[in-house]
């Protein structure tokens, strides 16, 4: 089948199951996409072991025809960021920048090396040793905070203020930071790079600050072009710009896109949005993008959950997954807690800040792509015994039930937390929190 209809057949089919969560579970989009997704995972492979229909053939070679890899890393992420930044308020990113920057970069870093020596160490007590390297490489690739998770949950539930800034910043920062994490750590596990300060220095800087300067650039340019024009669908149409072509820029050059999307869409979000748009534009470009982000994000969590059908479980699996979600639980908390032993001397915060931020820190599709992305073939064998794994299938498989129990049980159960939250600031909110669009 062609790719394209497979992509128009998934884009029926998460419309269709986010129209039926409005019946059946009414709960946030996202979370009933992937549960949905998920169940229909699980009626596949339980219809295939019955020899009732076996259908995993099919989704096998459906997948990879996708190249999950590929679309969100190349294209569905650039879009995603964009969107999501248009909406940060820059003033109100200014009042957290402190605290937004130390949990994007020192955070991201302490649950970086924290999962990695975890995992290093688990992994060597039930006689599986993995090298460090490709430890931290997991911990890299599993620590940053998924904005198309965080951004699609949080942002419907209407958290505190100071929260959801705190939230929505790092979970975008730490995902452009991450990626660069992951890329370092990715070159002195696969590429032979040498382990040294000046040669991670310049991957860092490459990647990081190249990023950074480029969105500056695209930001800058096309805020120029938009205000020139008083044609309301150009004005749009130079905004589809960005994520497409400068995007794809920034992948050719080898700096973060991540980075120069969030900072390009800072930009057009806060400047270009008063000075450039009237308000009937400005109202057609919430809405145009605000459409884009739901769609792809339905396209997204449902290959999330399909993705299952084609992973083959051995039973240490199960051992693992339920490892790194302890672990990755562990990171996230040093991670937040620690910036906040030293954050909470220079000013007082909202009481459920670092409960929010530990259990919001939900992981998506960009974690799983990641781990794809690890090239096939290096074997592990346990000890004292002829068993052999691939590291690649044991990061995607360990990587994909922290995915799912983080949207699944932490995005369901962080509704009630909110709630709470919103009602320690004003006491006569008692009811439940606001529906999710």
């Amino acid at each position: 089948m062609d790719v394209y209809y497979i992509f128009c057949f998934l884009a029926a089919v998460s419309v269709f199951l986010g129209f039926l969560n409005q019946y059946v579970l009414r709960t946030q989009t996202t979370i009933a996409i992937t549960a949905g997704s998920l169940a229909l995972s699980l009626i596949v492979t339980g219809l295939g072991k019955l020899e009732v229909v076996e259908l995993r053939d099919w989704v096998s070679q459906l997948l990879p025809l996708m190249n999950l890899e590929d679309l969100l890393l190349k294209g569905m992420l650039g879009f995603l960021l964009f969107a999501g930044s248009l909406h940060i308020d820059l003033l109100m990113l200014r009042n957290q920048k402190i605290e937004i920057t130390v949990l994007a970069i020192i955070g991201t870093l302490i649950s970086t090396f924290a999962v990695g020596y975890m995992l290093f160490w688990f992994l060597g007590l039930i006689g599986m040793p993995v090298n460090l390297v490709y430890c931290l490489l997991f911990g890299a690739l599993i620590s940053p905070t998924d904005p198309i998770a965080v951004l699609a949950i949080i942002k419907s539930l209407k958290a505190p203020e100071q929260i959801s800034i705190q939230v929505e910043g790092e979970s975008l920062f730490n995902d452009g930071f991450g990626m660069v994490v992951f890329a370092v750590i990715y070159a002195l596990a696969f590429e032979g790079t040498d382990p040294t300060l000046p040669a991670i220095s310049h991957l860092f800087m490459l990647e990081a600050l190249g990023g950074i300067a480029l969105g500056l650039a695209i930001g800058g340019l096309f805020h120029w072009l938009i205000c020139s024009t008083n044609d309301h669908s150009l004005e749009l149409l130079l905004t589809l710009v960005i994520p497409t072509a400068g995007f794809a820029a920034a992948n050719i050059l080898g700096v973060s896109g991540a980075l120069a999307m969030v900072v390009s869409g800072i930009i057009i979000g806060n400047f270009t949005r008063e000075r450039g748009f009237s308000r009937v534009s400005q109202h057609e470009l919430d809405n145009f993008w605000t459409i884009t982000e739901e769609f792809l994000n339905g396209i997204l969590f449902l290959l999330v959950g399909l993705f299952l059908i084609t992973i083959d479980f051995q039973p240490i699996d199960y051992v693992l997954i339920v490892a790194a979600i302890v672990i990755v639980l562990l990171g996230r908390t040093l991670a937040v807690g620690v910036p906040f032993l030293f954050l909470k001397r220079r000013r007082s915060y909202h009481p459920y800040t670092e409960r929010i931020l530990i259990w919001g820190g939900l992981r998506g599709g960009l974690a799983l792509a990641l781990a794809m992305s690890i090239p096939a073939g290096y074997v592990i064998s346990g000890n004292g015994d002829q068993s052999s794994h691939d590291l690649r299938h044991l990061w995607v498989v360990m990587t994909y039930g922290v995915v799912v129990f983080s949207i699944v049980v932490q995005g369901s159960t962080i509704a009630p937390l909110i709630r709470r939250s919103r009602a320690a600031i004003d006491p006569e909110i008692s009811g439940p929190a606001p529906q999710p669009d």
